[in-house]
């Protein structure tokens, strides 16, 4: 049952706000799911709007972008506002350094692919990534041997519990393994615009498997070519298929649980522990094609849960917690989920 709410001071179409809004298409996993209020969000002052609207009406705010890493209820109680602001710039830093400013509704792959072709490397491992620009750095969205944070100058947000613009810069970020400050924080913090440091003298990240054979002379758009071939053969289109990307982390242990299973791939980290595939681990449980209700772990990768056609929330929680549960009681590892649940 939806939270009463009082009436809001302004009226909703005022505050370019709507009841009952649907958000369907702004989840990537295709889920049928609906806001008791929400807002395309096209300009800044319409964060403080409803983040101040959500304070008066005692109802919890989330700010979406392209809903890439959601799962999300049938019904939220809650105010959903889905961010849009647009605009890109390019201007050189007194070191050479190429300085790239995004707004937060820019579509992240759609952005990736500009800098490449106004012939600024530095992004291209990333290309192909679902999601807006503002929802990269709270991630820490990473693949192909590169992450965010490797690039990342700085940050603007909305801090909704103060009121006010703050400007973030990396070292207060907190990165680390697709975590930051801005994903522990509840929400306080909405990204508005994100500045990129690219690199003046242009050297390619090649050493993920698959880019390793190009040629040393390959340019920024080769490798982002490259890149998003490997995606499409791995990755089902979540136009066709509806999906969250990866869903859970690759669990990080201890040597000796990692010494304990047998054939595990495994990836020494700087702290001593070793990163696990998680892939590999829900495979070995023999979960590929693993269906409950109409979502299911997909065939060809057992990172991925897809839709197959009007799934649920309660599908999706229910194949999720299957999975943890398996993978636990067979390895001893935990998996932590990856997409967020609202």
């Amino acid at each position: 049952m939806l939270n009463r709410v009082t009436t809001p001071k302004a009226p909703l179409d005022t505050m370019h706000l709507t009841q009952h809004f649907d958000l369907s298409a702004f989840n990537t996993m295709g889920l049928v799911s609906h806001a008791q209020f929400g807002a395309v969000i096209a300009e800044r002052r319409q964060v403080d709007e409803v983040a101040r609207f959500a304070t008066s009406s005692g109802l919890p705010a989330h700010f979406i972008g392209g809903g890439s890493n959601l799962v999300l209820r049938d019904e939220l109680a809650a105010i959903v506002g889905v961010m849009a602001i647009k605009g890109r710039n390019i201007e050189r830093g007194p070191d050479g350094t190429v300085i790239v400013t995004a707004q937060a509704g820019e579509d992240w792959s759609e952005f990736v692919g500009w800098t490449v072709s106004q012939g600024i490397g530095g992004l291209e491992n990333l290309a192909g990534i679902p999601g807006t620009v503002g929802a990269a750095p709270i991630q820490n969205i990473g693949a192909y041997g590169l992450e965010l944070a490797d690039r990342f100058q700085s940050l603007t947000a909305w801090d909704s519990v103060d009121h006010k613009e703050r400007v973030f810069e990396r070292d207060e970020c907190q990165f680390s393994y697709r975590q930051s400050l801005f994903k522990q924080a509840g929400g306080r913090f909405i990204v508005l615009d994100v500045t990129l440091a690219l690199p003046q003298e242009w050297v390619p990240v090649l050493s993920y498997a698959g880019l390793d054979n190009l040629p040393a002379d390959v340019d920024a758009a080769a490798v982002m070519e490259r890149v998003l071939a490997i995606r499409r053969s791995k990755l089902p289109d979540w136009h066709v298929l509806g999906n969250a990307g990866s869903f859970f982390h690759n669990p990080v242990v201890q040597p000796a649980v990692a010494d304990g299973i047998a054939g595990v791939p495994r990836y020494p980290q700087p702290d001593g522990r070793v990163k696990l595939s998680a892939a590999w681990l829900i495979d070995a449980c023999g979960l590929k094609g693993y269906q409950e209700g109409q979502a299911a772990v997909h065939k060809d990768h057992a990172l991925i849960i897809v839709n197959r056609g009007g799934a649920t929330y309660g599908d999706v929680h229910k194949l999720a917690s299957t999975i943890k549960h398996a993978v636990e009681e067979r390895f001893g590892v935990v998996l932590t989920q990856e997409p967020i649940e609202l």
